[in-house]
């Protein structure tokens, strides 16, 4: 399945099959331009990873594609709606779910009162959740900081889960956590995009564990998508990488 469209000119545009579109967004603060053109068209139930070195952009982009920061231009569809720019509530409204690198728990909240609280209108249920993470099931009436680092972004998760997302944006979601675990949670992205139909964003800096569970793959350089490629292209060529990440010619 074709999960990134791309006309002659190398710019995406959106089909029939697309949930989230977006068009030449660029972003940034003030007059600073972070992301200079970023074009991405993907249906559901795919896996997206945003790759790249330190100060490219990535969490600059979730930031902008949530409504957290507004776009300098461009425009983001979900569902062939277009989403208000810079509007958080109108983001979630459209199904825009962002799980920030530093989890945003309420780490004094047990792990059953996080899920209540991010549940707001939806049918989703805590039993559902819990289905989905048997490990918080057990944790259910602890708090949240004291949850090891593994438990808390399963928890993070769980609580985007909660709002039904239709894009789910993951940002650096093995922040602070050891090779092992991330190992162990990884597969959880693709099995949340399989299940829910959402398009999951995947910003991370384990590379090869990213690509072996995203569909495609984009790597940013200076606010700049400098590679776009399907993940298995990339595992397949890891030289790629290479240049792209040092700046150097990419056939």
């Amino acid at each position: 399945m074709t999960t990134i469209a791309e006309n002659q000119t190398g710019h995406t545009s959106g089909s029939a099959e697309d949930l989230l579109v977006c068009t030449g967004v660029k972003a940034g603060y003030g007059n600073i331009e972070v992301v200079r053109q970023f074009d991405l068209a993907a249906p559901g139930g795919s896996v997206v990873a945003v790759l790249g070195p330190n100060g490219a952009g990535k969490t600059t982009l979730l930031n902008t594609l949530s409504g957290l920061l507004p776009a300098q231009s461009g425009s983001v569809s979900v569902g062939g709606l277009t989403v208000k720019n810079g509007r958080p509530a109108d983001a979630s409204d459209a199904g825009i779910v962002l799980v920030p690198d530093d989890r945003a728990l309420f780490t004094a909240l047990t792990v059953e009162e996080n899920l209540l609280a991010a549940r707001g209108r939806h049918r989703t249920t805590v039993d559902g959740a819990f289905d989905r993470f048997p490990a918080l099931a057990v944790r259910r009436k602890l708090a949240a900081g004291h949850l090891s680092g593994g438990e808390q972004q399963m928890l993070a998760v769980a609580r985007a889960l909660m709002q039904e997302p239709r894009v789910l944006l993951l940002d650096e979601m093995s922040m602070g956590l050891a090779p092992i675990i991330v190992e162990e949670l990884m597969p959880m992205v693709r099995r949340v995009a399989k299940d829910t139909g959402a398009v999951v964003v995947l910003v991370e800096q384990h590379v090869h564990l990213a690509l072996e569970v995203a569909d495609r793959a984009i790597v940013l350089v200076h606010g700049e998508v400098v590679l776009d490629r399907t993940a298995a292209e990339l595992a397949a060529d890891p030289t790629l990488l290479e240049s792209a990440y040092l700046g150097g010619s990419i056939s």
